[in-house]
């Protein structure tokens, strides 16, 4: 990507972000105006750093993996962030309903932060694994907060902008960060990326708490200060636990392993039917299925789009750096996603353009695995996750605005909760079901050093990849189906 194309990605969310403000900067004009501009600024900020978190270690696993002897669970690394988002996603959702998204914000920044050092000093892999656990916890408070403040400081028409204007954080770091991360991991080594993402912390931390104290502070509406309901803190501790068991289970792939992955389905389903909406399952119309899509969309890119890198450093022979940009284009298509589903004249196509986003994604979760075949030139990953990260622009932001328009204000906190664990949920079965693919046909025993890998090096079979890109490509197949399920049935409210 030129600067110019980048330049031109990165301004099409900001004239969607514009074009709320209103020509008079009105009180309420929009997300950028007096009424809301200091809110705006600190919680895009928030997930401005995210985003660089996200971008940086994507392009620092692999090499991490390697160093800490850890291929073999590279997917866990992964699936361990998601799976204690979950039980920080219910936490979230409950204490952001009881007191305001405040303290959850907060706290969740603060374990964010230290996933990221425990990670970057870990001596071992599952040391690594801990870190991004913790991680993952502070990454599900910070998420369901935001969507409450979001639902509660914004109206209605104002929550497509805001969406596209979360997306549009994720251009620079998708430029950026994997050109950082590359070389930070090439020159100083992987643990740098890890322990300079922290420093970053404090500016969100200034701009966005004073702002949601003042704004969204207390109990919803007129709701009194209930306690936090012990049922579904259980059930949430049952998800996370009966997740981890389940990926567990799928990297040891032996016939013992059936014992773990036994009793996390027996801990997994009766928690997701007490979390989830009902129906959710079987594709309910209405809120069901936005939850539903929500996951299967999230889960079949998310664990497809975690083996890119390793894919290219170990099958193409590419630096960390330029397997990394590979992903970079996507950081703008999905931002121009997310705007083009803010456009007030599209609101009426809002569900089909959600099912065009879905044939995206599956098309580019199907062509990435063809740079497997020699011929086919490296860049075609590039132009593929391109589009599909266009689609899930367009599938993302579009779930999370139909969501708070199907939330009375005091659900919104549990309704943000049950969309992030259908999100994380969804990336853990999928991550496991993938990895243990990879694992079983020959991937887990990637050779070498990072001289080795970039010249590629590799005791992977390409067949170990293609079984976890084409099975997710079928994945987002269906998720295009639940798309025309999104409307709920004639009548009702």
């Amino acid at each position: 990507m030129t600067a110019v194309e980048a330049g031109e990605a990165a301004t099409a969310p900001a004239r969607s972000v514009a074009e709320g403000v209103g020509e008079s900067g009105g009180e309420d004009g929009g997300v950028l105006s007096r009424a809301h501009r200091a809110l705006t600024i600190g919680i895009v900020s928030v997930v401005l750093v995210i985003a660089f978190e996200a971008t940086a270690v994507g392009t620092a696993m692999p090499v991490a993996a390697r160093d800490l002897d850890g291929v073999a669970l590279y997917a866990f690394a992964f699936s361990g962030y998601f799976t204690t988002s979950l039980f920080g996603m219910v936490l979230a959702g409950q204490w952001s309903d009881r007191d305001g998204p405040l303290a959850s914000l907060a706290t969740g920044i603060g374990a964010f932060a230290a996933g990221l050092l425990l990670s970057g000093t870990a001596g071992g892999m599952w040391t690594f694994i801990l870190g991004r656990a913790v991680q993952g916890l502070g990454g599900g408070l910070v998420i369901v907060a935001l969507y409450v403040v979001v639902g509660r400081a914004y109206p209605q028409r104002l929550r497509p902008a805001i969406m596209a204007a979360f997306a549009a954080a994720w251009v620079v770091p998708s430029v950026v960060g994997p050109l950082a991360a590359g070389a930070v991991t090439e020159h100083l080594g992987w643990r740098w990326v890890f322990l300079g993402i922290p420093a970053l912390v404090g500016v969100p931390l200034a701009l966005a708490l004073p702002q949601i104290r003042r704004r969204t502070s207390g109990p919803a509406g007129t709701a009194d200060r209930a306690p936090l309901d012990r049922r579904r803190i259980r059930l949430a501790l049952g998800i996370a636990l009966g997740a981890g068991l389940l990926q567990y289970a799928a990297q040891d792939l032996r016939p013992l392993s059936l014992v773990p992955a036994a009793a996390g389905a027996a801990l997994i389903v009766p928690a997701v039917r007490g979390l989830l909406p009902r129906g959710t399952w079987r594709a309910a119309r209405g809120l069901p299925s936005v939850v539903l899509l929500r996951g299967v969309s999230a889960g079949a890119f998310i664990a497809a789009e975690s083996f890119v890198p390793l894919m290219l450093v170990t099958q193409r022979g590419l630096s960390p750096t330029l397997a990394g940009l590979s992903l970079a284009a996507g950081g703008g298509t999905w931002a121009l996603g997310s705007w083009v589903q803010a456009r007030p004249r599209v609101e009426p196509y809002r569900e089909r353009l959600m099912f065009l986003g879905m044939l995206l994604v599956a098309a580019a979760v199907a062509a990435a695995p063809s740079v497997l075949i020699p011929a086919v030139p490296v860049w075609t990953v590039a132009v593929a996750w391109a589009f599909g990260c266009f689609g899930m622009g367009l599938v993302i932001a579009s779930t999370s605005v139909l969501l708070l328009q199907l939330s009375a204000p005091e659900e919104a906190g549990a309704n943000s909760a049950a969309l992030q664990i259908s999100d994380a949920l969804s990336n853990v079965l999928l991550l496991a079901v993938g990895g243990a693919a990879f694992a079983a046909l020959g991937g887990g025993t990637v050779a070498g050093t990072a001289t080795g890998a970039a010249s590629g090096a590799s005791a992977s079979h390409p067949a170990a990849f293609a079984a976890v890109f084409l099975p997710m490509a079928g994945v987002a197949l269906l998720g295009a189906w639940v798309t025309t399920r999104l409307r709920e049935p004639a009548g009702t409210g």
